[in-house]
Order: C-alpha cells, then sequence, then structure tokens
C-alpha cells in the first residue's frame, strides 16, 4: 500500500474507482435517523475521511490552522473538544477552498502534573506521559480531527527538546541567557519555583494550594526585555488580523516603554566585587551619568541580604545606608544605596535611580541623607533641546548595549523570563559547571542532546532527583577537559511551548530546528486557535522566540501568529448548598418544589454555570456524549447556539434543535432519491414549463445563494460558527418547502441540496459524506454536465460553493454612523466595485442627496467583502446658509 499511496495519480484513480463502488447503495435512507445509524455511518466513513487529509499539491497556496497543543492529561474534556472541532472545521473548510492546509497536533509533556502523578503511582514519568498521549490520541481519532499526525511531537522526546537546548544556546550566544540570584516564589509542597502569574490571590501556590514562600535563589533568565519595543510595535503590524481585546491585553503585560533597565554591579565597602548585580530603570537614561545615589524599597531583595560585614553603614527614621556601592557602568563612580521608603519607586521596581539634578524629591532626599550632589559629568552635558535628548539618549543605551548590560528601551513593571525549574520532568538547561574554568559552560551544539537520565521510580517530593543522578550529574568540562557537573534546574515549559509552531512545519529535520524555507513557505500561522488564558504569558513568550528567531535571520516574519481565535470555556451547571458553598451532584438536589433543595436534608440549593471540573460535580465527560449522540452531533453541538469566542453553557435543553436538523436533513435525502428514483411516476415533463415550477425554482435559486454567502461570511471573516449553522438550518427548512415535482426537476433544487450538504460537510463530516453519497448515487442527474459538482468524488473533495454572479448583492450606504440604504449589485459588479464607484454610485441616490446636500463630505472609508457586501462609511459636517448659497450661486 505504500507505494500505491506514493504515487498520486494511482491513489486518485483507486479512490474514484473505490467511490462509484461504495456510492452504488443508498444504504439505509428509509429507516429514521437514530444513534445506532449514526454511530454506523461514522464507522463506514472514518479512515477514509482520514486518508483525505494529505495534499502533496505544491502550487496550492498555503493556509495554517493551529490549535494549541494540549498537555497529555490522558483524558479529554469538553474543552478540548470545543478548541478541536473548531480547529477540524476551519481546516476541512480551507482545504474545500483550494488551500494546502498544515494542521497538525502533539503534546505539551513536560511539566509538573505528569511528575507528581509518576510520584503518586510510583511509575516513571514518561511511561506516565507515553499512555497519556496514546489514550488522548485516539480520542481525537475518535472525534474525527483531521490532524496531519505524521506531523506530531512530544516537548518530552529528545528529538524535540534537543532543538529547544539548540534554541537555548543561541539566546545565551547572544547574551540573552543569564544566571542571577533573584527573591523568587518558592512552593514549599511542589519544591519549585513559580512564576508571579501561578500564585493566586491568597499568596497560594494555583497546583499544590501551599502557601507561596519567598526565596533567594540563583536562578536562569532570558532577557525577554531587551525585545519589549519590538514586541509593542509588533501590536501595530498589519499582519495582526482578529486579535480584538488580545491587543489590549499584550499591550497591558509589556507596558509602556518608556525607559530603559541597565545592570549595575555591587561591590561592599571594601570594594570587592559581589556576585550580584541591581537592575535599575530609569525614563531619564541620558541622565544617568548624574546619578548620586541609588534607593531600594524595604522588603526588596538588597533589604533581605546577609553581608559579610557590618548590617547597616548609617540608619535613622527616614532611611537605612548599606555596606555595599553600586557601581556606575558609565563613570564608574560609587554610589551609596539606601532602604526607604521616601522616594517614588516606578510600577513593578524597587530600586530607584537617584538623579537629584533633574528631580526635585531626588534633590530632598539626597540633602537629608548628606548626599553630595554630583556635578554634571562629560557623558551628560546640558541638554537644550529634544535632539539634545535624543542623541544622549542613544549614546548611552548604544554604550549599554554594547557592555551587555541592558539599554534597551522597556517598561519598568516587564521583568526578563525566569525559566528556572527546581524539578525532574522538564528540558535539562545544557549548562555546565567546572572548578577550574570562571563561569558556566555551554555544552557544544555536537552533544546534543542532554537527555534527561532514566530514573524507574521518583520516590517523594523534595530535591530534584537530578542532584542524585550522579552518573549524569558529574561529566566533563567542554572547555578545558576537566572534572565539572551538569545544570540540575530543567526549563519552563514555556519555553518548549514557545516555538512548537515552527518544528510542526519541519518535524523529521535532524540538521536544524526548521529549515528556513520551510518556515519561509508557511508562516506566519494563518489561524491560531486557543483558550484565553493562555493569550498572556504563552502568546508573549512565542512572539518573542520569533523577534528573536527573526532577528538572527531564521524566520521571514517577526509576528508567528497573523489571526487569533480564542474560544469561551465550556460551562456546566453546578449545584451548592446555600451557605456551607458545598458542591452537590445534580443526582442529590430535588427539584420537585418551589425550588431546589438538598435531598435527605431540605438544605437549600443554589445553581451557577461554573467552569466544569470534577470537584464541582459538573463535568461531562465526552465519550459518554460520543456514545449518546455520536461524532457529528457532538461536533454539532458543542458549535451551536452560540459564538466560539463566548462560553458555552452546555446542557441538554439546546440538543433537540440540533437533533432535529440532523432528522430534517435525514429527511430530504430521503424524499430525494425516492422522487428521483421513481421520477417518470411522479413528475411529468409538462411540469418544468408551469409559473409554479418557475417561481420555486427562483426561490431555490436566491436561498442557495442567500444563505451561501452567509455560511461563506461566518467561516471566513465573522467566525461565527453559530450562525454558520443557523443559515444552514434556513436552507434547510426552503429546501422542505418545494413540491415533489420541483425535487424531481430543479435544477436550483439540485444545486442548492449540493451547496447545503458541501457547506455541512466542515462541521459534520461523517454525516456530510453520508448525505453526499445518497446524493451523488441518486439517478436522473440534472446538473450532471457542468464542473460545479465533481460527481466522482466524496464531499470533503468538493470545491466550496460560490454565490452566482448574477445574484444581487449589497453596497450599504452609512452616513454619519447611520446605515441609510443599501443598493443591490450583482456580485460580478460587487466584487469589483473600487472606493470612488462605491462613493460616486452612493452620492448618485436620489434619497441620499438630502443627506448631503448642504453638507461637506469630511472623509469616506470603504470595506468590501468579496461574495458578501460592501459598505460605503461617508462622514459629513454641514455647511453655512450663506456658504451653501454663494455655492448654489457659483
Amino acid at each position: 500500500m505504500k507505494t500505491l499511496y506514493s504515487n498520486n495519480v494511482v491513489h486518485k484513480c483507486l479512490t474514484k474507482t473505490f467511490y462509484r463502488i461504495l456510492c452504488s447503495s443508498t444504504g439505509v435512507w428509509n429507516e429514521d435517523l437514530s444513534t445506532s445509524i449514526k454511530h454506523d455511518i461514522e464507522r463506514k466513513w472514518r479512515n477514509k475521511l482520514q486518508a483525505s487529509v494529505h495534499d502533496d499539491d505544491n502550487q496550492k497556496s498555503k493556509f495554517y490552522v493551529l490549535s494549541m497543543f494540549p498537555y497529555p492529561s490522558g483524558q479529554l474534556h469538553m474543552g478540548h473538544v470545543r478548541v478541536y472541532t473548531i480547529s477540524d472545521t476551519m481546516a476541512h473548510f480551507y482545504r474545500m477552498n483550494g488551500k494546502k492546509v498544515i494542521h497538525p497536533m502533539g503534546w505539551d509533556a513536560f511539566g509538573l502534573p505528569a511528575e507528581n502523578a509518576a510520584i503518586e503511582r510510583g511509575i516513571e514519568p514518561f511511561a506516565w506521559t507515553k499512555q497519556n498521549i496514546k489514550h488522548m490520541k485516539e480520542q481525537l481519532q475518535n472525534l474525527g480531527c483531521s490532524f496531519e499526525w505524521d506531523r506530531e511531537l512530544a516537548t518530552c522526546d529528545p528529538n524535540y527538546y534537543h532543538w529547544t537546548q539548540f534554541l537555548f544556546l543561541k539566546l545565551y550566544e547572544e547574551g540573552l541567557v543569564y544566571k542571577k540570584e533573584a527573591l523568587v516564589n518558592w512552593d514549599p509542597v511542589d519544591q519549585t519555583v513559580l512564576a508571579d502569574e501561578q500564585v493566586d490571590t491568597n499568596c497560594c501556590s494555583w497546583r499544590s494550594g501551599a502557601k507561596v514562600e519567598k526565596k533567594l535563589l540563583n536562578q536562569w533568565f532570558i532577557r525577554t526585555t531587551c525585545f519589549s519595543k519590538s514586541l509593542l510595535d509588533g501590536l501595530d503590524d498589519p499582519v495582526l488580523k482578529n486579535w480584538r481585546d488580545i491587543i489590549n491585553l499584550q499591550r497591558h503585560w509589556i507596558g509602556e516603554c518608556n525607559g530603559t533597565k541597565f545592570e549595575f554591579e555591587l561591590e561592599d565597602t571594601l570594594s570587592q566585587v559581589m556576585k550580584h548585580t541591581l537592575t535599575i530603570f530609569t525614563c531619564n537614561p541620558e541622565y544617568v551619568c548624574n546619578a548620586s545615589f541609588i534607593a531600594v524599597a524595604p522588603g526588596s531583595i538588597l533589604d533581605r541580604l546577609k553581608f559579610d560585614c557590618d548590617s547597616t553603614v548609617e540608619s535613622n527614621d527616614v532611611f537605612k545606608r548599606l555596606p555595599v556601592m553600586a557601581k556606575n557602568p558609565f563613570t564608574g563612580e560609587r554610589l551609596p544605596i539606601y532602604v526607604t521608603d521616601q522616594v517614588e519607586y516606578e510600577e513593578g521596581m524597587d530600586c530607584h535611580l537617584g538623579i537629584p539634578g533633574i528631580s526635585e524629591m531626588d534633590r530632598l532626599f539626597a540633602t537629608a541623607a548628606n548626599i553630595p550632589i554630583s556635578s554634571p559629568k562629560e557623558n551628560s552635558q546640558q541638554l537644550n533641546s529634544v535632539e539634545d535628548v535624543d542623541v544622549a539618549r542613544g549614546r548611552i543605551n548604544h554604550m549599554a548595549q554594547k557592555l551587555g548590560i541592558g539599554g534597551y528601551p522597556c517598561s519598568s513593571k516587564l521583568r526578563d523570563w525566569l525559566i528556572s525549574r527546581q524539578r525532574y520532568w522538564g528540558t535539562p538547561i545544557p549548562i555546565v559547571y567546572c572548578k577550574q574554568c570562571n563561569g558556566p559552560q555551554s555544552v557544544p551544539y555536537s552533544e546534543l542532546p542532554v537527555t534527561l537520565p532514566e530514573i524507574e521510580r521518583l520516590s517523594n517530593w523534595g530535591k530534584s532527583p537530578l542532584l542524585e543522578a550522579t552518573d549524569w550529574l558529574n561529566t566533563k568540562c567542554p572547555k578545558c577537559g576537566g572534572d565539572a557537573t551538569r545544570e540540575t534546574d530543567t526549563m519552563d515549559t514555556f519555553v518548549d511551548s514557545s516555538w512548537y509552531f515552527l518544528r510542526y512545519l519541519d518535524p523529521h529535520n535532524e540538521d536544524m530546528p526548521f529549515s528556513k524555507s520551510k518556515a519561509a513557505e508557511f508562516m506566519p500561522v494563518d489561524l491560531y486557535i486557543g483558550g484565553k488564558e493562555h493569550a498572556v504569558l504563552h502568546l508573549y513568550y512565542a512572539r518573542f522566540m520569533n523577534h528573536f528567531l527573526h532577528s538572527i535571520g531564521l524566520v521571514p516574519y517577526k509576528e508567528p501568529f497573523q489571526r487569533l481565535l480564542v474560544q469561551g470555556m465550556v460551562m456546566g451547571q453546578s449545584y451548592r448548598i446555600k451557605g456551607t458553598g458545598q458542591y452537590l451532584p445534580k443526582e442529590n438536589v430535588d427539584f420537585s418544589g418551589p425550588k431546589p433543595v438538598e435531598k435527605g436534608t431540605g438544605l437549600d440549593v443554589v445553581s451557577s454555570w461554573e467552569k466544569m471540573s470534577k470537584s464541582k460535580h459538573n463535568g461531562v465527560h465526552p465519550e459518554t456524549v460520543l456514545k449518546d449522540y455520536g461524532i457529528d452531533t457532538t461536533r454539532l453541538l458543542i458549535l451551536a447556539d452560540v459564538a466560539p469566542t463566548s462560553n458555552r453553557h452546555w446542557t441538554s435543553d439546546t440538543f433537540p434543535g440540533i437533533l432535529k436538523w440532523q432528522h430534517r436533513l435525514w429527511l430530504t435525502m430521503r424524499s430525494f432519491l425516492n422522487t428521483r428514483s421513481n421520477l417518470q411516476n411522479i413528475v411529468s415533463d409538462t411540469v418544468l414549463h408551469t409559473p409554479e415550477f418557475k417561481e420555486h425554482e427562483a426561490r431555490m435559486f436566491d436561498s442557495r445563494n442567500y444563505y451561501l454567502k452567509g455560511v461563506t461570511f461566518n467561516y471566513t471573516t465573522a467566525f461565527q460558527l453559530s450562525v454558520a449553522i443557523s443559515k444552514m438550518q434556513g436552507l434547510t427548512n426552503s429546501l422542505r418547502r418545494v413540491p415533489s415535482e420541483v425535487i424531481g426537476r430543479g435544477l436550483q433544487f439540485e444545486r442548492a441540496l449540493a451547496c447545503q450538504i458541501i457547506v455541512l460537510a466542515p462541521m459534520a463530516p461523517h454525516f456530510a459524506s453520508e448525505l453526499w453519497s445518497g446524493f451523488v448515487s441518486a439517478p436522473n442527474r440534472i446538473n450532471s454536465s457542468t464542473k460545479e459538482i465533481k460527481w466522482d468524488q466524496g464531499v470533503l473533495e468538493q470545491t466550496w460553493p460560490e454565490v452566482d454572479f448574477n445574484y444581487c448583492l449589497e453596497l450599504v450606504c452609512v452616513i454619519n454612523g447611520v446605515e441609510k440604504k443599501s443598493i443591490r449589485l450583482p456580485r460580478q459588479e460587487l466584487d469589483n466595485l473600487t472606493h470612488d464607484d462605491a462613493l460616486e454610485l452612493a452620492l448618485s441616490q436620489s434619497d441620499l442627496q438630502r443627506y448631503t446636500s448642504g453638507y461637506k463630505i469630511v472623509n469616506t472609508a470603504f470595506t468590501l467583502h468579496p461574495s458578501y457586501e460592501a459598505v460605503i462609511n461617508i462622514k459629513t459636517e454641514r455647511i453655512s446658509k450663506v456658504k451653501h448659497q454663494q455655492m448654489q450661486d457659483r
């Protein structure tokens, strides 16, 4: 079979032959549609649909549909069902629109949950993760998703994290990775560092629930702040579409890049350089040479440090002077450091650069602390103009960048990315420490990957087992060949997920993470689908990595994701005892009275819609839904009723609409087959010339085009898939209203029915394939000579229908924000409409002239949605009566 499948021509021929044989049977059309029949349909089509995913046609333009890859917990939940149904629907849609679709899947497989689960069960994390991946992959396949499994990856696979380590070393070479002692959030149960975002409002860990401690640790950081301005400016990149409020979330996270950060070395009172550095932020880097002191907030890292010398040099009620100095890297001057709350600290900062020459607050503190106020230095002469400031600022920042101590525009609140994790199950950091060589040494590229040692059983929480894996821990220094030890921290899993979308493009490359040509061909991602909970950190880190890779010439675009579709959560109805808040299973609630109460106790119960959770007893298992309703019904249920971006309340009360619609489609196909099979006995030839028949055909022409344009618009532009379903249901109602004469003899009915099945196919591919097999097997075709329908191919291989060129669409005329008129034009004219054409057409309308006569047109804007509508926006201002009369006289 491999030989046949590798030959695309032979494969297509065999497929067509097999499809004709398959369509010779009309199946069980005379039986009512049941769950059993749905399951039979899905078993029949499952493997055939998966075989249609691969496309070797490099002449097609690409479309990259990416859904955020899941953590392999072992079980899909309804949130997974929703996001992957959306992505699969969009992938099918763009394939049918002639695109070469990239639709991959993989696993975000490292991290604490797998390690903790392995400890609890006494097994090795890789074994636990591998079995979870196997089970979840089967579940996704059972959902009918058309993923390209030959692109599959898992971040815990050495073939993947080899290249995560490669990218770490690239960052290290560019000076974008450093190690520094930092005051961090420490989870005493999970025994690891937590990011600020992993700590709740009660200062408890998001996973273990333990009270978080503050701890000083030497940690690895990535200098994401170096790309702050690039990342902020990137949010205005025209490549970004449909980002909506995510733009504001990213802006807020990055902050206004109105200052600069520098690293100052610390010296103790004996002028000995310490291992610590101090990160300084200032909005006035051009005056950094005039700094006289540094202030740090009480409780900050410097305030907590234990010094070898006396604890303080000087103190009073206003300040405490520390026995350390900060060396100004630009002047060499040693600046005193004071712990005080008498100065204002920038948002997110616990230190302040005191420049009394430009700040009254700094001058007052310097006077109170008897600090000599520095005179202007050579690098910071009097600045008399904006140009002077810009030149001086540029010079200082350039010097800092050359010294590797900062100098990049950023906000005060943005932090560098802390990537150290003190656990086993993560990507090893490719660094070793040698007693002979100064500082950390990077592992050579040729020795990657640094793989995790095999540990059969993780005994308990506590120190990382890497500290005790002596055979792995002890190694040789790549610089001098002497004895060395490996870094035992592993990387934050956000590092693994910051570039996975690029590896998908070239998953089997053994020489590089991905080839530049593949990145140039398929990037950026055209549509990225995932939850809003990842719309800040993951998106920020992925954007940073792509900006970095662009800076070293590996990817063609700075921004990795063109369009975002941020789907809402699937919510379940929960029940709690009023007063105690205890969650109850639904079966423990008595609904027979005027208000719900707990069975047995009679205690009042309150209900609400919340994110599905086992602890809240409001979850629904996808496998149960699939068993009860079938794959395609489940897919339609998860897409229906609300927009993908809104939360979906999962309740069986909303199910009847979809179930009845599927049944109506089934009845429509039954009626079509029966009528076409007995055409001579049901419909005479004379009916074609009656006014009633022509009227019905005209209505079917209008219905096909009207609902098709709405469905297509909601697939391509609005992403309102629930509205697309409503439009399809409208078309079904039109098909159900026509008499048997039109079913048997109507060309427009046949076209509309074909259109109905084709536009359904991305959402319900198995059910649509069965409907299509009935449609193409029906005798007495009317439209058989046209190229509009590929009669010998499956529904997913059909070309997406088009609105007819002679069907009239609307040019919407909006004046001062109010829609005043819609002008109907044939599609052929509307699709070619320009801004000037639309404006001229609008101004020529007599009933619009009363809104423009006596007014001056201030500006206009034109939007064209091909095959749907065009909008001309006109803004006007009233001209005075005198001027108006003068204009008329002229």
